[in-house]
């Protein structure tokens, strides 16, 4: 089962792909050998994130790597075709510092996700990987793309073109959709289990327990709310402005972090690994030294009382 080989650490790849701000390809090179030093060995990618960029950086950092020593996945559903007219502006309208030169598509059909997947190898230069999932369905419509889309992903881990089928998404009504078709092996979770926020823990996560249904955690920053100690007014928070309720909650969290010497990023990550269904939890870095200190405050330990004072203070569901 390729769940079991993900490790706890993983790495997501949007900011190779200029998310919020431009990455050299050497910085890229950089980080993806840093995340391999620190012994990571999942990493996740999509069509989506710089519109390819991500992916090729991926592949040129995995061809210097043995095949058998590394999982990798990507997304299939929205599918790149080029947009000459979009050459000269910028992908900054879904938060990416890459020329605009291809638009996205949506194809959920079984068709379109081949093609997807087939494009996806080949900007990686890789004959396969390991996992697909279902990118974001629901921001298309969620009951069209789940009825050509299961059966498409499963068919390719019969045709054993990928090992495991699965779903990414923020949505956890897509999430347990997926989930409850029985086809699925993975869900990436994306912001929905963090500890500033977790609604997956109401029938999601306590579904993929009782179902052997495998979570890869990700978004446990809030897209970069919890990923400092004392989360300030222009934090962005689910790609956006911090909304003020959510900052007082967040900050409320860091300071009871604080009375037990743990800093707000180390809990969220932590947070995020205890619950049981969780294989993995995948983070992103824009440098080294992020993707360094991840790995550090993944390992640092932190007290249980910590848990239950969040808990008894209704700052935290579970």
């Amino acid at each position: 089962m390729v769940s079991r080989g993900l490790g706890v650490l993983g790495y997501g790849t949007a900011a190779l792909g200029n998310l919020y701000e431009p990455v050299t390809d050497e910085q890229a090179a950089l980080v993806l050998e840093a995340a391999w030093d620190c012994g990571i060995r999942y990493f996740d990618t999509a069509p989506h994130y710089g519109l390819g960029l991500a992916e090729r950086r991926l592949g040129a950092f995995l061809a210097t790597k043995p095949r058998d020593e590394y999982v990798v996945s990507t997304k299939v559903g929205r599918r790149l075709v080029p947009d000459p007219g979009g050459a000269r502006t910028l992908d900054t309208a879904n938060h990416y510092v890459v020329p605009a030169d291809r638009k996205r598509v949506w194809d959920f059909s079984a068709d379109g996700i081949r093609r997807s997947l087939d494009a996806s190898l080949s900007r990686m230069g890789i004959a396969d990987v390991d996992i697909v999932y279902l990118h974001d369905p629901d921001e298309y419509e969620l009951d069209l793309a789940l009825a050509t889309g299961l059966d498409a992903v499963a068919a390719l881990r019969e045709q054993g073109v990928i090992g495991a089928a699965g779903i990414g998404s923020k949505s956890t009504k897509a999430l347990l959709a997926g989930a409850r078709s029985g086809i699925l092996d993975l869900l990436m979770v994306a912001g929905r289990f963090t500890l500033a926020e977790q609604p997956a823990a109401e029938e999601l996560l306590p579904y993929c327990r009782e179902h052997g249904v495998g979570v890869a955690c990700a978004g446990v920053f809030n897209s970069g709310l919890l990923a400092t100690p004392f989360p300030a007014e222009d934090g962005k928070y689910e790609y956006a402005t911090v909304p003020a309720g959510v900052l007082t909650k967040v900050r409320a969290i860091a300071a009871v972090c604080a009375e037990f010497g743990v800093d707000l990023p180390t809990a969220a990550l932590r947070f995020a690994a205890r619950e049981p269904s969780v294989r993995t939890v995948v983070t992103g870095a824009a440098s080294a030294a992020q993707l360094r200190q991840n790995v550090r405050r993944m390992a640092e330990p932190v007290p249980e009382e910590l848990w239950k004072a969040l808990r008894d203070k209704g700052l935290t569901s579970c």
